[in-house]
């Protein structure tokens, strides 16, 4: 098996010890608190009577160990153990930096 083989089976091999995680886009909306960011996700649901196609935002606090995302940036976060009172997601990359 090569190696490029194997990190695809270990890293499938962790996915399915952990569980299916939730991953979303967002843009930070604060970045005052310590290793913390507000990440702001929207949603569109369709309505169920009207059809009507719904934008729904929400505001999560994200872990940020390195402290290294700035406001208005658009991040990938991912779902993750609680890691406070409120904090249910952890930073896995910045896809864009703002201008």
């Amino acid at each position: 098996m090569a190696k490029s083989d194997e990190k695809v089976v270990a890293a499938e091999a962790t996915a399915l010890e952990r569980g299916y995680r939730k991953t979303m886009r967002g843009f930070v909306t604060s970045d005052k608190m310590d290793k913390t960011i507000v990440v702001e996700v929207e949603d569109r649901v369709k309505h169920p009577l009207y059809g009507k196609v719904i934008r729904r935002t929400s505001k999560l606090k994200v872990h940020d160990e390195a402290n290294i995302a700035g406001v208005g940036d658009l991040v990938m976060i991912s779902e993750t153990r609680p890691l406070s009172a409120t904090k249910r997601f952890r930073l896995v990359e910045i896809l864009e930096k703002a201008k």
